[in-house]
């Protein structure tokens, strides 16, 4: 487990007031910039802070800081720490709250509709489930099948949309991409639809027949001619 230290602000305050180390050094310690710990020792900074003892604390040896006083380009380090507590590792599914329990078939349905990559192991881990309550949704045996609505983990807050990307991810490594047929493409290529003859044929590029036209003008011609002796009459 890395070492970390206790307090950075308010170590670098008690190592301004009680030794005579440089703020570079100071600054190297405690992860701070140097103009902020010339800031700490002018008063303007950290005033509210009570300065942290790493001595007390066991971070720091008085062999340590007397060996950086007399050496300005010594770098602090930290003391071992005598006792060393193991890093937490979470097993088994994912603690949900009690008030968002309720929402997890939503959200395994959600995921078995839009993810099917998933595994099961890896829906157990987003909304913290059992593989039995997922092959129950899956085969539409769960008791509560009929009134389930598929619904988003993430906008449930069963999981974050990082860890819903990084399952996907997994889940699709290594699988082979998806064919036109699979993504269920309609487009045809531009090579078949090239061939295909060219028959719009535009209104005012007809052959016009003169003889029908001339007929047409007559007619309505002789018409208003018998129009006009009638009105005579």
């Amino acid at each position: 487990m890395a070492q970390q230290l206790l307090m950075p602000k308010a170590t670098a305050v008690w190592l301004v007031d009680n030794t005579a180390l440089s703020f570079e050094q100071i600054a190297t310690f405690c992860k701070l910039h140097p103009l902020e710990v010339k800031a700490i020792a002018d008063g303007e900074s950290a005033q509210g802070i009570k300065g942290l003892d790493p001595i007390g604390t066991g971070q720091l040896s008085r062999d340590e800081i007397a060996r950086a006083e007399g050496n300005p380009n010594h770098k602090l380090k930290l003391s071992e720490p005598k006792v060393r507590v193991p890093d937490s590792k979470r097993k088994g599914p994912r603690y949900t709250p009690v008030s968002k329990r309720q929402d997890r078939p939503n959200a395994i349905l959600w995921l078995v509709r839009n993810h099917a990559e998933l595994k099961d192991a890896q829906i157990s881990r987003l909304v913290g489930t059992t593989k039995s309550t997922i092959e129950q949704i899956r085969d539409r045996t769960h008791w509560n099948s009929t009134n389930l609505t598929a619904m988003d983990p993430v906008t449930l807050g069963l999981c974050t949309q990082i860890d819903l990307d990084l399952e996907v991810e997994r889940a699709n490594k290594g699988r082979p991409l998806p064919t036109a047929d699979e993504l269920g493409a309609t487009l045809e290529a531009s090579r078949e639809t090239e061939k295909l003859p060219f028959s719009y044929e535009r209104e005012e590029e007809k052959e016009i027949d003169a003889d029908a036209v001339f007929s047409k003008l007559k007619a309505l011609k002789s018409d208003r001619k018998d129009e006009d002796e009638d009105d005579a009459y």
